[in-house]
């Protein structure tokens, strides 16, 4: 997935992106999984999956990395907005987590075309966009608008 930031990072000169921050945010992304319960990753947590990006932030800003920590909280799905955590009564911080500065956003979109089961084979556009639809119509024209920005 970093590599998939890198190439976007890349591809658009003009966006002027921070390489390093996308590396390093990119790798850290999900590093709360481990506390959320999926076992058919090796994560035996108590936690549902779906809070592991707030939990990777709460550990991040523990060990002083404010920046990073927003990337682990606004990137699952294609961000989640309050309306629809509540709406969709999610087990997360009521408040959104949007993807808002441009490395958050492409942090995200790039995550969507990978899966924990299956690293090393890249999702296809229609895929990564059909994963979204679960989270509501708003991330599936979130991605949308990243495809034209980013692809």
């Amino acid at each position: 997935m970093a590599d998939k930031a890198l190439w976007i990072a890349d591809r658009h000169p003009e966006l002027n992106l921070d390489k390093n921050f996308l590396y390093e945010a990119a790798m850290l992304h999900d590093i709360g999984i481990f506390l959320t319960d999926a076992d058919g990753i090796y994560c035996f947590g108590n936690k549902p999956y779906i809070c592991h990006g707030y939990l990777g932030a709460e550990l991040l800003r523990k060990e002083g990395y404010p920046c990073h920590a927003l990337v682990c909280e606004r990137h699952t799905g294609a961000g989640l907005a309050l309306v629809d955590i509540i709406a969709q009564n999610l087990p997360v911080p009521h408040h959104d987590m949007l993807p808002i500065s441009m490395e958050e956003q492409v942090i995200c979109f790039a995550d969507k075309f990978f899966s924990k089961t299956h690293l090393e084979q890249e999702k296809s556009v229609e895929k990564a966009r059909k994963s979204l639809l679960r989270f509501g119509e708003a991330g599936v024209l979130r991605f949308e608008h990243w495809c034209e920005l980013f692809l």
